[in-house]
């Protein structure tokens, strides 16, 4: 009796990533100025929270460069599997002439979610994330096959005057490449290799964010047409394929939180005003600008919105930010020294406020005239700070008023009045023969009843 034969076994482990196959003839792009730029729009393991983003960008918004209406800007004409007005085989014609060098125009190809090892799936006649079907050989002649959105990138890349992977997913691997993942997910920049380069020479250019910030996309894309109108220069980006203009930066330098943080106070609980560290937040080490920018519209962002930074922009998310919302171990010694320092810089600071909380002239008659509430004059300990702090302040600087000599500089006027009618120590024109000020002293001394109490 035959033996009945044995499926192939499938390793658990991530099949070794191809290596792109070097450009032997790369596509000639016309140079700017453009009138038409094509965007391909590719979705792999995504959950279409890149595209919603997108959607709501307003600084500078998609509903400009799809119109054409953007000066120097060409028309965009995007193909989005979910925006598309097509659909079928009339939509994926597009991505097709496209691949085939039929277009006639330009394209930026974009690539939101990771990408998929689609060799894991196809052991088992299946797929993770396709668009439009295609003819394929199979055991019972040709039949048709759902074409991976990974193959159209591989098919897409080459031609491209730029690729751009947006969302941490597309960026880094995220969520769907997280340790124990089942798909061998990875990022855009992994899939095509180190090598790749765009028709006009560019690598792999990385949006991240989880989701990104809408706006963040549109000005990249906006840099990157004009780059390529011949209008501007090639916009700068990091060593991972960053804007630099927009990543460069912490959340903590950004964050409106962050001043708790310096004097020391942090929050216990969610809802508390102050630092989110001790409860989980990895901003101080994590480069993005939401807090500074906004969400959408310029309004929300994480920290704004009570929520710790769990680092979903940087290529370690999610596994080296997790488990989620607890401290990190690093902000344990970062926080105990921020509370000792930050105990004395905090009472020195309350000093400092409390001095300029008060007008020079409440300081002279020794009475705050507010309605609201009871505010405390100055006391004995607060003249002796605010004497040697104001000479420290205005030393090797001229301090405000009219020193002693400028008398006769008074804006090409006398001062009105005399000296006691005033409550500051500049110097006036009393003391000037025959000036007005003199005069005008000298007719008030002769009144009878005169008083000098003008407060």
């Amino acid at each position: 009796m035959a033996d009945a034969a044995t499926p192939d076994k499938i390793k658990a482990q991530q099949p070794s990533i191809p290596e792109t196959e070097p450009e032997h003839k790369r596509q000639r792009l016309p140079l700017g100025p453009l009138k038409t730029v094509h965007v391909f729009w590719l979705a792999g393991m995504s959950c279409d929270g890149c595209s919603i983003a997108v959607t709501g960008a307003t600084n500078p918004g998609i509903e400009g460069l799809l119109l054409g209406v953007v000066p120097a800007m060409p028309k965009v004409l995007l193909h989005h599997p979910v925006l598309a007005v097509e659909s079928g085989e009339a939509f994926v014609k597009w991505f097709k002439d496209g691949a085939d060098g039929k277009l006639g125009d330009p394209y930026v190809l974009v690539f939101e979610g990771s990408v998929a090892d689609e060799r894991i799936a196809q052991r088992t006649g299946g797929y993770f994330s396709a668009m439009g079907v295609e003819m394929m050989d199979g055991e019972d002649g040709e039949e048709t096959h759902p074409v991976p959105t990974a193959t159209w990138l591989h098919r897409l890349a080459p031609g491209a005057a730029a690729t751009i992977a947006i969302g941490t997913c597309a960026t880094w691997g995220g969520v769907p490449a997280a340790e124990g993942n089942p798909t061998g997910s990875m990022s855009v920049m992994d899939s095509l290799g180190k090598d790749y380069r765009s028709a006009f020479g560019l690598p792999v250019i990385n949006i991240p964010g989880c989701a990104p910030v809408g706006d963040n996309f549109t000005e990249t894309v906006f840099a990157i047409l004009l780059f390529l109108q011949g209008l501007g220069p090639l916009p700068a980006f990091d060593e991972l394929g960053r804007p630099a203009w927009l990543f460069n930066e912490t959340v903590h330098q950004g964050c409106t939180r962050a001043g708790f943080y310096e004097e020391g106070t942090f929050a216990h609980a969610y809802g508390d005003p102050e630092c989110l560290v001790e409860i989980g937040c990895w901003g101080p080490i994590v480069q993005c600008n939401i807090v500074k920018r906004g969400a959408q519209n310029h309004m929300g962002g994480c920290m704004e919105a009570g929520g710790v930074c769990i680092g979903c922009t940087m290529p370690g998310f999610p596994d080296k930010f997790s488990p989620f919302y607890k401290p990190p171990p690093g902000g344990i010694l970062s926080t105990t020294v921020s509370r000792g320092v930050g105990a004395v810089m905090r009472r020195l600071r309350r000093l400092s406020m409390r001095e300029a909380n008060r007008e020079t002239r409440w300081d002279v008659l020794k009475d705050v005239p507010s309605g609201w509430g009871h505010v405390d004059s100055r006391t004995l300990i607060d003249g002796v700070n605010h004497f040697f702090y104001e000479k420290w302040q205005q030393m090797g600087s001229r301090r405000p008023g009219r020193r002693s000599g400028e008398e006769e500089q008074l804006w090409g006027v006398d001062r009105p009045g005399v000296k006691s009618e005033y409550l500051d120590e500049s110097v006036g024109r009393e003391a000037t023969p025959g000036g007005a000020a003199a005069r005008a002293a000298e007719l008030e001394e002769k009144a009878p009843g005169a008083s000098h109490d003008r407060r």
